[in-house]
């Protein structure tokens, strides 16, 4: 399963109310370390598909979603489980450490 944009329109029913542990990744365009952390990002969507959904929220795009969620930096990677998040990670972290957040 590739990642999936979240928006707003999509958040409940992708994050929320999924029944999969959910790794956002907030990003945007600009930023080099969402650069960076993007391709590892797509790894996990693809190697953990069956443990994990796997989206990508553009805060340019969906401001109103990063400030719900307290993103004050990029990337910000939050681990939703049944509708809360339960894990946050900010900045470029290595792959390892985002597949240690996974429950």
């Amino acid at each position: 399963m590739a990642e999936i944009q979240i928006t707003k329109d999509n958040f409940e029913e992708e994050v929320l109310n999924s029944s999969l542990p959910v790794l956002v990744d907030f990003w945007a365009a600009w930023c080099g370390p969402c650069k960076m952390l993007s391709p590892i990002v797509a790894e996990i969507a693809e190697e953990e598909k069956a443990r994990v959904k796997v989206g990508k929220i553009n805060i340019d795009e969906e401001m109103d979603l990063a400030m719900q969620y307290g993103v004050q930096s990029i990337p910000t990677v939050l681990i939703f489980n049944q509708g809360e998040v339960v894990e946050r990670s900010v900045g470029y972290v290595p792959k390892e450490e985002l597949l240690s957040l996974i429950p």
